[in-house]
């Protein structure tokens, strides 16, 4: 079973950065389209980014050229990297994997809690 465990979530003031991180365990990480998800007090959750087994990625217009995912496929991890935060970036964050076929298995962590504030 895979399981996803986030951390990294913060208060953090605007203009600064943070780091996502996000650890799967229970299957073969490398062959899993991962991805970074939000969702604001009253808003419906929405992908922020994804990148696919092969390293392509895709992101929210609202987080373009400030916001970076990456993977580790030796450690098993998925990170994403914010800069320049917006009082608006204020979510729980969730990690997500999807096994990449036709009705495949979609997992998700916990989340953790991002606050731009200052």
């Amino acid at each position: 079973q895979v399981q996803l465990v986030e951390s990294g979530g913060n208060l953090v003031q605007p203009g600064g950065s943070l780091r996502l991180s996000c650890e799967f365990s229970g299957s073969i990480f490398s062959i899993y389209d991962m991805g970074w998800y939000r969702q604001a007090p009253g808003k419906q959750r929405e992908l922020v980014a994804g990148i696919t087994s092969r390293g392509r990625t895709n992101y929210a217009d609202s987080v373009k050229g400030r916001f970076t995912i990456s993977r580790d496929n030796a450690k098993k991890k998925v990170y994403l990297q914010m800069n320049s935060l917006k009082p608006e970036d204020t979510a729980v964050y969730y990690c997500n994997a999807v096994y990449p076929v036709l009705n495949g298995n979609e997992y998700w962590g916990q989340g953790t809690q991002v606050t731009v504030s200052s």
